[in-house]
């Protein structure tokens, strides 16, 4: 499989484990906030609610939880309009990044993610610099099963590719396929990553101090309120992940 890993690059201080833990949960639950305010709060008719209830419980999100948010966004008065963009530049290195976030103020989001890519070598694009080097794909990662099992019961549920990977294995599938192959996968196997992102039609190897510079980028954009998830092409080696895990 091209272009993908899962299991490799962005690196968060261990020291700060608990806070990072907390900040997803916030991204998370605000991915529900939106999809009910939007289509309401019924998952069943909102594809967009499903996707961010599947999304929080593939990162261990509890039940009650995700209930107290949606019957929270379903009474909200709040009147902030959030609106979905996606920010792109160039990383260390010649890396290729993609950060999706929700914001209700576009010019302070676009002013935080310049200054986050400026101070750490990278630099802010225009839209479609880099987007045309990724493909939406859906992605679901089994961290239970044998090969065959895995390759056999994706590719059922209509996967177009499955990998081996550290910890388990990556399902590749059409994103208008996802919510089907993942309902035909979930209650048989266990999974961490259940979502549709940008994957990377090539990989940019980026090494040295340019491996700390854009992991320093990833960890300053991860920080910022309105970013929701982060795409790259960046490959980094073992070493740089561990030792700036370590610093």
């Amino acid at each position: 499989m091209a272009g993908h890993s899962h299991s490799a690059n962005i690196a968060v201080r261990k020291n700060a484990q608990d806070k990072a833990r907390a900040r997803l949960f916030t991204k998370l639950m605000k991915e529900v906030y939106v999809a009910v305010k939007m289509g309401g709060p019924d998952p069943e008719s909102n594809s967009r609610l499903r996707a961010a209830i599947t999304r929080a419980k593939a990162q261990s999100v509890p039940k009650d939880k995700i209930l107290r948010a949606i019957k929270k966004s379903e009474g909200s008065a709040d009147d902030a309009n959030f609106e979905e963009t996606i920010m792109e530049g160039y990383g260390p290195g010649g890396s290729a990044v993609l950060v999706r976030c929700l914001t209700d103020n576009r010019n302070r989001t676009a002013a935080n993610i310049r200054h986050a890519f400026a101070k750490h070598g990278g630099n802010f694009g225009t839209s479609g610099c880099v987007s045309y080097m990724f493909q939406r794909k859906g992605v679901i990662f089994i961290t239970n099963g044998d090969e065959d099992e895995v390759m056999m019961a994706a590719l059922d549920a209509g996967a177009e590719d499955v990998a081996v990977e550290d910890g388990g294995f990556e399902v590749l599938c059409d994103p208008d396929d996802f919510e089907a192959c993942l309902d035909q996968l979930k209650d048989v196997f266990e999974f961490s990553t259940a979502e549709v992102m940008m994957i990377p039609d090539t990989r940019v190897s980026v090494a040295g101090e340019d491996a700390t510079r854009f992991l320093k980028m990833l960890e300053a954009l991860n920080d910022e309120g309105d970013v929701q998830a982060i795409h790259h092409n960046a490959e980094i080696a073992t070493d740089a992940l561990v030792d700036f895990a370590g610093s």
